[in-house]
């Protein structure tokens, strides 16, 4: 695989995907619930994935692609080279706020990621890492995590996660929130991975994201240090939903083993 050219040809994907998204917000969008009420999909959301389908198969059929709407084949295996995809993650902030959201790209080889992406596309902001080749963001590289205490810190959390939940202990969460320098939560797991891997955050976690929401962001931080695991402390899923955590190295370990209790 020429890994090379297909950064190339990725990088340019990407951008006449956003160049689309954003023609496509002076339209009337048709808007459909999938889980839940707030579990939102959209028209332009499947045709992104479809253009993307469509522009990675005229490259190299062989290629394996598991998007988040599912236009592609069904996925059995990470075997060869797999493109995962979500074409908007933030949907409902696409809907409601026309910006921050953000598509998402990871390519991986026998569940190796070589190459992976994040783009704002409302800022266009193009987060990228080669397996081995640093990361970058636009043309700039971005510089490897600095240690920090945790009372210093900055950490994306979602508010639900402090309250009542099924999913993990909201006490130890509140003395969580209680004891870092601050909190954010922007409605998009991509760009927050983004926030933390160019160190504007620390860490961020969630009790549940789905391969499509983590693949481009894993690459990425690998190239500058951040640790990415489940909160379990295990590698990530790529195939199946899980719970997840980015962190620069100096506190990921703490949070897991003092903050998360999980159910």
């Amino acid at each position: 695989m020429e890994i090379i050219a297909i950064h190339e040809f990725t990088v340019k994907i990407i951008h006449e995907a956003g160049e689309r998204i954003r023609q496509s917000l002076s339209e009337k969008l048709e808007i459909e619930t999938k889980a839940n009420a707030n579990d939102l999909v959209t028209n332009i959301d499947r045709e992104t994935e479809l253009f993307f389908i469509e522009q990675i198969h005229s490259y190299d059929p062989a290629f394996k692609i598991l998007g988040e709407e599912g236009m592609g084949e069904p996925l059995e295996s990470l075997d060869g080279v797999v493109w995962i995809i979500d074409p908007i993650d933030g949907t409902m902030n696409f809907i409601r706020q026309h910006r921050n959201f953000a598509i998402s790209i990871g390519i991986y080889v026998d569940g190796i990621g070589k190459l992976g992406y994040i783009y704002d596309v409302m800022r266009n902001d193009l987060y990228y890492a080669i397996e081995g080749q640093g990361a970058y963001m636009n043309d700039r590289q971005l510089e490897r995590l600095q240690p920090l205490p945790l009372h210093e810190a900055i950490i994306g959390i979602n508010a639900t996660w402090v309250t009542p939940n099924r999913y993990i202990e909201h006490n130890k969460m509140i003395d969580l929130v209680h004891h870092v320098r601050g909190t954010r939560s922007y409605g998009s797991a991509t760009l927050e991975i983004a926030s933390v891997v160019c160190g504007r955050m620390d860490a961020y976690m969630s009790m549940r994201l789905s391969p499509w929401d983590i693949a481009g962001g894993a690459v990425i931080a690998n190239e500058v240090g951040a640790i990415v695991s489940n909160l379990g402390n295990e590698a990530i899923n790529l195939e199946e939903q899980d719970t997840f955590i980015i962190a620069n190295p100096k506190i990921h370990k703490t949070i897991i083993e003092q903050y998360v209790d999980l159910k």
